[in-house]
């Protein structure tokens, strides 16, 4: 079955683990997944949700936990200073794992202590320099915790209904208050040794710019549950088993008649900035607006909803390159298995680097025996030579905490049990995405400390629309992707995508382009808009909507950008329509050779293109075969475009698929050369299509009616001006 993946990840530079596949092989028990490899990847120091200490400031003065159990004015002092430290390194939250001294002692942790040690982190986050909130995760030798998830879900989940539940299981009880037993001893006369707290630490947001976001695309094969699982997410009700859940998360009507998505949807899952608990779209029975899911939330989780149908294959490649995800949760049908366009989309992930979590679906009607070939043949395609991951399979709390404490190694794969219908296991993927680490490329928002985020957002707010003044260095650097363009009723042409790089502000003039002549026009910001909440500033790395100054919807489209433009930087953009990539086959039936024309997916880009040359390693120039790799010059065919060095790309035509990277932009004297030597002098460069240049004559008679419409009205207010100016005189 790996053998078969469309995706052959083999020829790309991934590290290979040295610990031998069949170390802990897979067995018929349920979450019986690679645990032995889990066990050791625990052990092992991470970035994130490593011990907080300080070793200088550690060996100076008393223990970690006398601070933490007698904590006095220094005391709380120091706790605070490390822990605003920790803050600011990890972007906004941290996980505080309290079990050992900075030399390795344990602690010994008993009931008592544990009561005043959590009592101490409530003080200490509540002090100005943190103004943070603390949630205990994980207690991992007393039973403080050990009912906190079955609580969450019995607060945050609805018990269905009579009539809500299908036949078959109209008698089957919600396990909603089913506590999971602690194993630990008593510990009232003396603490354990290997007894360690693990707290999440999330600072408190002072506006929605600050807020965190999580970026998550939920891929998987056609009826695998993907929507319906972002509706019982989201929405906190259970599903009927037909469907009733998703129903709401459908953007057209012929979606909701199939079942199946067609776009890429967007949903929240918000998480309070209090008490790390869900803030979901409804609450008794009623609708919360986006707003006010965002004003009660420190972090914000945004699911991409891709399409897993065959025929929407492009859409669901676009909205995985365009929008941006951070992570990747693979759907899989529990009496399915990893069968379809699931195999795609897993090495389209893949391909883009982007880490993987799987949730296997459906396994209240699965038989078991069906269930453990399914986790089986999941378990060999993960540990295959073209995923090489580590698969762990996620239970309890602990392994919930220690996963996601993991993944941001890109070769931990948490794999996830649950029932959409029954609410099995739901609470453990609900905690996973609660902490679950943010990106490297995450927004400068959160790299700032609130303080100074504050105080430039409180600069910003008070010079209003005009716009704030910016250094030329920040401006020059913006950039803006639109992915999405949306027409509003007495408002506007709406532009939404991601911030690339560089910070957006209301009233900053900006480049947009380029059209279809490869020109860019001039235009401002007016407004910026965040989750649909009006914000005064857009950082590095968040999904943002802006409402751009007399531009429209004709002069835009998909895959344009947006970029800074201020009295230091008067010249106008250059686009290309031809770059040179260093590219990698992942599979082709044949050979590809010059003149072959592939759909070529660059971030919003999207394009068809066509190869020019190619240059191998070892010097020719004829063919490339699966698991080649070299230097293509790739032309676009109808329109140039803005790329910048080291984009990833997809180029895919049929069955033939390929990844690689933009290692250089041609100028235009280069792009002539390089399509002289390509046609060997036959053929003369031509900047632009016929179709192209067809378009763009379209567009520039539409500005010029817009230009004419936008001088009429000017002349009419200045007519009805005159009367009062004469009558004052």
């Amino acid at each position: 079955m790996a053998d078969k993946l469309g995706y052959r990840i083999a020829a790309l530079d991934i590290s290979r683990d040295d610990s031998p596949a069949s170390a802990a092989p897979a067995t018929s028990a349920k979450y019986s997944i690679d645990t032995s490899l889990f066990e050791s990847l625990v052990d092992q120091a991470s970035e994130f949700g490593s011990a907080i200490t300080d070793s200088a400031a550690a060996a100076a003065g008393p223990a970690l936990k006398q601070r933490l159990i007698r904590c006095n004015s220094d005391d709380a002092a120091f706790l605070a200073d490390m822990l605003d430290r920790r803050l600011t390194e990890d972007r906004g939250e941290t996980i505080f794992k309290i079990g050992q001294e900075d030399n390795g002692a344990p602690m010994d942790l008993a009931d008592d202590d544990v009561a005043q040690i959590t009592a101490t982190i409530d003080k200490v986050v509540q002090m100005p320099q943190v103004s943070s909130f603390a949630q205990l995760l994980l207690d991992s030798g007393g039973a403080l915790v050990a009912n906190q998830g079955e609580k969450l879900y019995a607060r945050d989940f609805a018990e269905p209904t009579a009539t809500a539940v299908p036949p078959k299981r109209a008698n089957q009880e919600v396990p909603i208050a089913a506590p999971e037993k602690a194993q630990a001893p008593s510990l009232a006369a003396g603490g354990r040794q290997d007894r360690s707290l693990h707290f999440l630490i999330r600072r408190k947001p002072a506006s929605v710019e600050e807020m965190l976001e999580v970026r998550v695309a939920v891929v998987g094969n056609v009826d695998a549950g993907k929507s319906t699982m972002l509706g019982v997410l989201t929405q906190g009700r259970l599903d009927d088993g037909r469907g009733k859940a998703r129903v709401a998360l459908f953007r057209h009507q012929h979606e909701i008649e199939s079942g199946r998505t067609s776009s890429v949807g967007l949903e929240i899952l918000g998480f309070d900035k209090t008490s790390g608990a869900p803030v979901r779209h409804t609450d008794l029975n009623r609708k919360v607006s986006w707003d006010a899911v965002c004003s009660r939330s420190s972090k914000l989780i945004s699911f991409l909803d891709l399409a897993g149908h065959e025929k929407y294959l492009k859409t669901t490649v676009f909205g995985m390159a365009g929008g941006a995800p951070e992570y990747v949760m693979l759907m899989v049908a529990a009496n399915a298995g990893l069968c379809g366009m699931s195999k795609e989309h897993l090495g389209l992930a893949l391909a883009l680097g982007i880490p993987v979590f799987v949730v296997i679906t459906k396994i209240d009607m699965c038989p078991p025996n069906i269930l453990d070939t399914t986790i089986r043949q999941l378990t060999k395609v993960l540990r295959s030579s073209g995923c090489r991951k580590l698969p762990i399979a996620v239970k309890d709390r602990g392994s919930v905490v220690m996963a996601a404490s993991r993944f941001v190694s890109q070769r931990v794969c948490p794999i996830f049990q649950v029932s959409n219908v029954t609410g099995e296991g739901i609470d453990c993927l609900q905690t996973f995405l609660n902490i679950l680490p943010l990106s490297r490329h995450h927004s400068a928002a959160a790299k700032q400390p609130a303080t100074e985020l504050s105080r430039s957002t409180t600069a910003t707010a008070a010079k209003g629309k005009k716009g704030a003044a910016t250094s030329p260095e920040s401006q020059t650097k913006m950039q803006f992707d639109i992915s999405e363009i949306f027409t509003v009723p007495f408002v506007g042409t709406i532009v939404s995508g991601v911030v690339a790089s560089g910070t957006l502000r209301p009233g900053d003039p900006v480049w947009l382009g380029p059209d279809y002549n490869g020109h860019f026009m001039q235009t401002a910001i007016r407004t910026i808009q965040r989750k649909r909440v009006d914000v005064q500033a857009g950082y590095t790395g968040q999904s943002v909507s802006l409402w751009l100054k007399k531009i429209t919807r004709s002069q835009v489209r998909k895959g344009m950008v947006l970029l800074g433009r201020n009295e230091h930087c008067t010249e106008e953009p250059r686009s290309s329509q031809t770059f040179e990539a260093e590219v990698v086959v992942l599979y082709h039936s044949t050979t590809i050779s010059s003149r072959y024309q592939a759909m070529v997916h660059c971030g919003s880009v999207r394009q068809t293109a066509r190869v020019l040359s190619i240059e191998q390693a070892d010097g020719s120039t004829d063919t490339l075969r699966t698991g080649d790799r070299a230097r293509v010059i790739f032309q676009f065919v109808r329109h140039p475009e803005y790329l910048t060095e080291g984009t990833r790309l997809i180029f895919r035509e049929g069955r033939t698929k390929g990844v690689g990277k933009v290692i250089k932009v041609l100028s235009l004297a280069e792009e002539i050369e390089a399509v002289s030597k390509a046609t060997k002098g036959t053929m003369v460069f031509d900047h632009r299509s016929l179709k192209a240049m067809n378009e763009a004559a379209r567009h520039r008679a539409a500005n010029a009616v817009n230009a004419a419409a936008g001088s009429a009205t000017d002349a009419v207010a200045m007519a009805k001006k005159a009367p009062k100016v004469a009558t004052k005189s």
